[in-house]
């Protein structure tokens, strides 16, 4: 079943400053680093799964993908895919989210309804 893919709003500025880093030293691998990304997440409408289950949280419905050197992270919804972020891959989840209990995390991640999303 295919589900619709939402980025987290402040995805597009996270992408957009990094292909402005990228493109300080080349305009060409900014360009297509972007477009990684966007194929990565356009290939979950049909292959949820494909990422995998984060491991600081263990939970199956919270999935990540690699793109050179960061992580995509996505929650699965059962008709659709939400919050797609990028993270650098270095980093643990918890680090980055802030220092919540695991638990917290998961509660704050799968109930998006809360979280402003659009369409791919």
């Amino acid at each position: 079943m295919a589900r619709e893919v939402n980025w987290a709003y402040e995805a597009a500025a996270d992408i957009e400053a990094l292909a402005e880093y990228i493109a300080r030293d080349s305009a060409f691998y900014a360009s297509a680093f972007v477009q990684e990304i966007r194929d990565a997440s356009r290939s979950l409408n049909e292959l949820p799964g494909r990422g995998r289950i984060v491991p600081e949280l263990g939970n199956p419905n919270i999935r990540e993908l690699f793109v050179r050197g960061y992580r995509l992270i996505y929650g699965i919804e059962e008709s659709r895919i939400v919050n797609i972020r990028p993270y650098p891959w270095q980093k643990r989840f918890e680090k980055v989210m802030g220092e919540r209990k695991e638990k917290d995390l998961t509660v704050n991640f799968v109930y998006l309804p809360k979280v402003k999303c659009h369409t791919v």
